[in-house]
């Protein structure tokens, strides 16, 4: 992803750079993980100085994204979810945006650890987890890390380690029962960042939920290296609606640049993270979004109870779908007809009281081989979606 590095030297970085100058002395606080360089004598040094500006009533919360704030997409969503429990009492919420998957996003936790008094960061790019948020942990092991989709494996992650995630592929599956409803082509598109588990649920969920409606139905998928790439996302867009497909999705970071250029080419568009119908008017079916706030109120309350990560008070795991209130399908579209209402009405329903598994047998993969036997399903909780490898039947396209 391509950054101005010259956007990160925040207010905080700076302070530190002031305090490193004016050394407080050093404190007796030793850390694992982290070199015995002078950067980060100093960063042990300013330890001490916990938070000068938060009460001993509130704790401090501090979320970091990976682009800005208002990119109708991922940053958008977590912002929003961080905005809800701002206004919670007792809650103070610190945010940095446009910081990259690189060492700068340790320089950014660390600053909200050690200038702004933060005991609960939520990193909340894929890319931060490994090696950053890991090594974070190690070096502040008295301070909660929660990641969004990182996953935690017991007694190699380190214990002040959260993973939470919702199970948004239950909204692309209902998306994409109404994208094959509003299909004239049966052609669907899917722009994605990259082939990691966590996308390619979301594709072969949307395409099973299509293919329940429309057994030939199809859906090209486009990988386009990075989570933020607009060109790369457009050109991909273009070809697609070029090649007949006349409904597209996505898993991008931000997906304004596709909805934009499927509204443009007067085709139909479900959207994902955020509720992106402002961008298409005409065209917007649906969309799957995260809802955030909730899952964001239900971690606060168990910070404000006293409750560890480290004392096992907070589950290391923490997942939910409809039922649990983590995600929310965006208001169906102008040209949505009544069929694709009722169907994905019908389907929410049963993904809601759990009467529904997507992945139930008999699937292939979109090379013929059976992946989930007849008779046999994996529901969402099954350690073995997490681990998901391979495209189903339906899908046009490879992973590697």
């Amino acid at each position: 992803m391509r950054y101005r590095k010259t956007f990160n030297l925040s207010r905080r970085q700076i302070i530190r750079g002031i305090l490193g100058a004016t050394a407080f002395g050093v404190t007796s606080k030793l850390t694992t993980g982290c070199s015995k360089n002078a950067e980060n004598t100093t960063s042990q040094t300013n330890q001490t100085n916990a938070s000068p500006t938060a009460s001993p009533s509130e704790i401090v919360v501090g979320f970091l994204y990976v682009g800005p704030k208002d990119d109708f997409g991922y940053n958008q969503a977590h912002a929003q979810g961080a905005a809800g429990i701002a206004k919670l009492p007792g809650v103070k919420v610190v945010e940095q945006a446009n910081v990259p998957e690189t060492n700068e996003v340790q320089e950014a936790m660390r600053s909200m650890i050690e200038q702004d008094g933060a005991k609960y960061l939520f990193p909340t790019s894929f890319g931060y987890f490994d090696p950053h948020v890991l090594k974070m942990a190690q070096e502040f092991p008295e301070v909660q890390f929660l990641h969004a989709g990182g996953l935690y494996q017991e007694g190699v992650t380190p214990k002040n380690i959260g993973s939470y995630y919702g199970y948004i592929d239950e909204a692309q599956y209902v998306a994409g029962i109404v994208a094959a409803h509003m299909s004239k082509s049966n052609k669907l598109g899917f722009i994605a960042a990259k082939p990691i588990p966590q996308v390619l649920r979301n594709i072969n969920s949307y395409t099973l939920g299509a293919r329940s409606i429309k057994p030939d139905i199809t859906t090209q998928v486009i990988f386009t290296g990075d989570w933020s790439v607009p060109v790369k996302e457009a050109e991909a867009a273009n070809s697609m609606v070029d090649q007949g497909i006349d409904v597209l999705t996505c898993h991008v970071d931000s997906p304004k640049v596709i909805i934009e250029t499927a509204e443009k080419r007067g085709i139909y568009s479900t959207g994902y993270h955020a509720n992106q119908a402002a961008l298409a008017p005409k065209g917007y079916l649906t969309g799957a979004e995260w809802d955030w706030t909730s899952i964001y109120t239900q971690y606060v309350e168990m910070f404000q109870s006293g409750k560890t990560l480290m004392d096992g008070g907070i589950p290391h795991v923490v997942r939910g779908g409809f039922k649990e209130k983590f995600l929310a399908l965006s208001p169906y579209g102008p040209a949505v007809n009544d069929a694709a209402k009722k169907d994905g009405d019908a389907a929410k329903a049963k993904l809601t009281d759990g009467s529904m598994v997507i992945y139930t047998g008999e699937i292939k993969n979109n090379k013929g081989t059976t992946i989930i036997a007849s008779g046999k399903s994996f529901p969402q909780k099954d350690p073995e979606l997490e681990k998901m490898a391979w495209l189903v039947e339906g899908v046009v396209g490879n992973i590697s």
